[in-house]
This record gives structure tokens, sequence and C-alpha cells, in this order.
């Protein structure tokens, strides 16, 4: 990684008019090289805001969800040249003050991937309904016992990527809908040698702030699952998935 790593923000954002200015307004512009929005068809007043801050935007022609959004992002992230690839929801849920230190270790080659947690610190108190706030423990505490891990949270949408990370998991192969960050993760822990970390973020619920329904939740939780057990299978051999064999082989995954 050169001396001054670039650094690219991508949101993927759907309807977030809102709120993409105060997002916006809180990333440290002295730090990111570029900020790219990806717009999911809106039908609000979104790329109209994102092309006036001076944002790189791409339209998609069709809504292909938030997996599929995700995937434009991080395809022109690379293209682009990022080395460090920051992925911010707009809906200004997470504070993006805390970028520099979400990167840091990463900037550092410490570690692969970084994640803003929002369980290091009281998220009830931020706003956080207590049925997310069960669920969201229960799921963690299931994938850490089969990742190995031992992290607060893995429902964070603000995470930051190694160039290294994104071009070995074939996270083209993921989901489109809300499950793709865990099929990343499962990417992650099956490639090996890719270091995962998190810092403490605090969060806002507010009603302007994009939230997963009751209803979308349900499956979204029933997916995980689903994604926890593709990834036993695959580790004890029992059923291999192409989408959790790395795109280099895995003795280089490690390499410098």
């Amino acid at each position: 990684m050169p001396d001054a790593p670039r650094i690219v923000i991508v949101m993927p954002a759907y309807n977030a008019a809102k709120t993409l200015e105060r997002t916006y307004a809180d990333i440290p512009h002295d730090l990111v090289h570029h900020v790219i929005l990806v717009d999911d068809v809106s039908r609000d007043e979104t790329v109209e805001i994102a092309r006036r801050l001076g944002l790189e935007v791409i339209v998609h022609r069709q809504n292909l969800g938030y997996g599929g959004n995700q995937k434009t992002c991080y395809d022109r992230a690379l293209e682009w040249g990022a080395d460090v690839v920051v992925m911010l929801h707009p809906d200004y849920q997470y504070d993006a003050t805390r970028i520099p230190d979400l990167v840091a270790p990463i900037v550092a080659g410490r570690k692969d991937l970084m994640l803003g947690s929002r369980f290091l610190g009281d998220p009830l108190a931020g706003g956080m309904p207590g049925w997310k706030f069960v669920s969201n423990r229960f799921l963690t505490g299931v994938e850490n016992l089969a990742f190995g891990l031992r992290l607060s949270e893995y429902h964070t949408g603000l995470r930051a990527y190694s160039r290294r990370l994104l071009e070995t998991i074939p996270y083209r192969l993921n989901s489109d809908d809300f499950v793709f960050d865990q099929d990343l993760i499962a990417q992650v822990v099956a490639a090996g040698g890719l270091g995962v970390g998190e810092i403490a973020v605090p969060t806002r619920y507010f009603d302007e702030a994009s939230s997963v329904n009751f209803k979308r939740s349900v499956v979204y939780g029933l997916s995980t699952l689903r994604v926890v057990t593709r990834y036993l299978l695959h580790r004890t051999g029992l059923r291999r998935s192409p989408q959790l064999k790395p795109r280099v082989p895995r003795r280089e995954v490690g390499a410098a």
C-alpha cells in the first residue's frame, strides 16, 4: 500500500435526500480522497443533492437491492484506485466523524476489515428499539461461535475494507439483499489471513434514518442463519461453496 493510501467513501443510497447532506458534512474530507454515491432508483431528490455536493453519482436503471447496490459501490471504488474503501449508510445514523479511527488499522496494515460497532457503546441510549437489540445480540452470538471471532456486532452500516480484501473475496456472488454484509464476513473468515477488528461508533435513531421493519428483520435473521450454516458446511467439507472460495490461492491471502 502506498505511503498516502487513497481512501474512498461509498454510499449505497435509496431515498436519502433528508439525511445525505448532514452525513456528507461529517465526513473528514481532509482524509478522504473521493466519495461515490450509488443510487438505487430513489423516489426523492437524493441524486440531485449528491450531484450538488460534488459526489460521484452512479444511478441504477432498476432497483438492485442493498447488496446489489454495494457490488456497484465496490466495483467502482476499485476501478477508481481505492486502497481503503469505507461503506457508509447515508442516513445519518452512524457517526462519520469516527472514520479516521475506523480506517487507521487498515492504513497501518494491521487489519483488512474494520466494523463500526454500536454495541461497544450503548445503542439503547441512542434509540435502538429493544427487539432490534435482542435480535442483534442473538445473531452476533451465533456468528461469533461459528466464525471463531469475538466481535460485539456484525450488523453495522459503517465498515471499512482494504483493497486486498475486496480483491480476494468473490463479493459479486453474494446476496443482493441485506444479508450481503453477512455473506461478506463469512467469505473473509473462510479465506483466512484477513484481519478483522472493530471500534465503537455512536448511532442515532430518528424518523428519517433508514430502518428495516420487523417482518424484513425476521427474513434477515433467517438469512443470516443460512449464511452461518453454509459456512459451517463449507468448513467441515460436507458441502463446499464456491461463494466461500477466495479469488486467489489460499497461501497468498496473507501475503504482504
